[in-house]
């Protein structure tokens, strides 16, 4: 895939995911803008990775739960480039609740995980979608299968991947034909976010969920990187939900065998 003379915006891209994804869509020849919203030097060190890949990079600091934010953001892009060609919505928050702890959420809480990882999609989508429509670009939100399958780091969580899910199809609807829009649907993750939210309880989670996939396998960054910066060159495929999940949804028999 080339994407030499493409702007691409990933936002929450200082760390796991969205440096994967930055970094790959720079070496593949675009422009990219690395986003984040509190600590700058991880920021600027995936920047100087995508600039030794020979891209241009900009760094910039953005809460996309803050629609001021989020037009910044997109401002600062068409400032440096003059478009926008994709924009992967990465950024991503929770909170650690087990499932049956329903005490341990507050309306506070469902509000901050709504305010970045459903809301702060839309923003920035709305920042971005003048840019989008002239360049005919492509959009794709990083959702995940707790959405699809009730099972996840909390309720919040699961229920603001939900949302985000049916608001792909609808933005699908909305900014077609000039735009594409898809999710993203990853399942258990390798990263120290991950591991420092789960804490004793990683290793568990970790091997349940190999025990369960298809593919007897978790997924990397660069695993779901390669399904974001895949599905941004289908010409034809919108409003789809890509679980990227080493076939947990496929599962496993008691054989052992994928059922």
């Amino acid at each position: 895939m080339d994407f030499k003379g493409k702007v691409c915006i990933v936002t929450g891209s200082s760390a796991g995911v969205g440096a994967a994804t930055a970094l790959s869509l720079a070496r593949m020849g675009a422009s990219v803008v690395i986003n984040y919203s509190r600590s700058a030097a991880p920021a600027e060190a995936v920047a100087a990775q995508c600039r030794e890949a020979g891209a241009d990079a900009l760094v910039v600091r953005a809460d996309v739960s803050r629609d001021e934010d989020c037009r910044a953001l997109a401002a600062a892009a068409m400032e440096r480039w003059g478009r926008i060609d994709v924009l992967v919505n990465n950024a991503g928050t929770t909170k650690f609740v087990a499932l049956q702890n329903l005490a341990g959420l507050s309306a506070e809480d469902f509000h901050s995980i709504y305010a970045v990882n459903t809301i702060g999609v839309f923003q920035m989508v709305r920042a971005c979608e003048a840019a989008l429509r002239a360049s005919r670009g492509a959009v794709v939100n990083v959702s995940s299968i707790a959405g699809q399958d009730g099972m996840g780091s909390s309720i919040a969580y699961m229920a603001s991947k939900g949302a985000l899910n049916a608001m792909t199809i609808a933005l699908a609807r909305a900014l077609g034909p000039e735009v594409r829009v898809n999710a993203v649907l990853p399942g258990f993750i390798e990263t120290e976010w991950l591991r420092n939210g789960l804490g004793e309880g990683y290793q568990k989670a970790y091997d349940g969920y190999r025990a369960m996939s298809a593919l007897e396998a978790v997924m990397s960054p660069d695993d779901v990187a390669e399904a974001i910066v895949g599905v941004t060159s289908m010409a034809k495929v919108t409003g789809q939900l890509l679980r990227v999940d080493a076939g947990k949804g496929v599962g496993r028999g008691a054989t052992g065998k994928p059922v």
